[in-house]
């Protein structure tokens, strides 16, 4: 296609404007994602367990339907890649779940049964998707996700970044499309979660009153099971 010189003028200076244009956008954006980074690096330095209130909204979309639940959860972190957990529902139905030493325990009170799972290698994916931005760097979030910054959103009144994690192993990514992550502007903890599966299907959860590096024990992250509950281990 043939162009005048004003209109082949004209193009080359439109292109070069929406290059500059482009190129300080992602500058832009760099910068961003290099200071929502580093505060979650600052975070992770210091960083020996919390206690907070969760919500777990899950939506299953070949039924459309969701589902939600609400409890507490509390983390320990005695050292790097020793990450332990408890989270108890409450409502609509009790149940807890404890996470530690790549096993998972589930108690279902009105059961009266705890059951256990070994996770083996699958550990350290649970480990991502249950405790993703708690004590974590970023050199570890870029050595398993494309990190991208998603933009700032105020979650139940705190100033976030969000971020979009896209899973770079195919083990990884067959279970997970992406993450999201909201980071406080104010001091780099996560305050909600997001799990999207390549079905549509998604998880988020969201965190309230969080405490930091509360006075926690190993007593802290296990199950209380009162006499006679039953064990089963359903991969036997």
């Amino acid at each position: 296609m043939n162009l005048s010189p004003f209109r082949a003028s004209a193009l080359r200076i439109a292109s070069r404007y929406a290059l500059g244009l482009a190129l300080s956008l992602g500058l832009l954006s760099a910068g961003t994602l290099d200071e929502t980074l580093a505060r979650l690096d600052k975070s992770a330095a210091n960083f020996r367990g919390l206690t907070a209130s969760v919500k777990v909204t899950s939506y299953t979309a070949l039924v459309k339907e969701t589902t939600v639940e609400s409890g507490s959860i509390t983390i320990l972190r005695p050292k790097p890649r020793d990450t332990r957990m408890l989270v108890q529902f409450d409502q609509p139905s009790p149940r807890a779940v404890s996470f530690q030493n790549r096993k998972i325990e589930m108690y279902y009170p009105k059961l009266q049964v705890v059951r256990e799972y070994d996770l083996g290698k699958q550990g350290a994916l649970v480990d991502q998707y249950l405790l993703l931005g708690f004590g974590t760097s970023s050199a570890d979030l870029k050595k398993a996700y494309s990190v991208k910054a998603g933009g700032e959103e105020t979650i139940n009144g705190v100033k976030t970044d969000r971020l979009e994690l896209t899973p770079l192993s195919s083990e990884a990514s067959r279970h997970v499309r992406m993450f999201e992550v909201w980071i406080s502007q104010q001091d780099g903890i996560v305050v909600q979660q997001k799990v999207n599966m390549p079905s549509k299907d998604f998880m988020l959860f969201s965190y309230i009153d969080m405490k930091l590096n509360p006075p926690l024990t190993d007593k802290s992250v296990k199950l209380n099971l009162p006499p006679g509950v039953k064990k089963e281990t359903p991969q036997q």
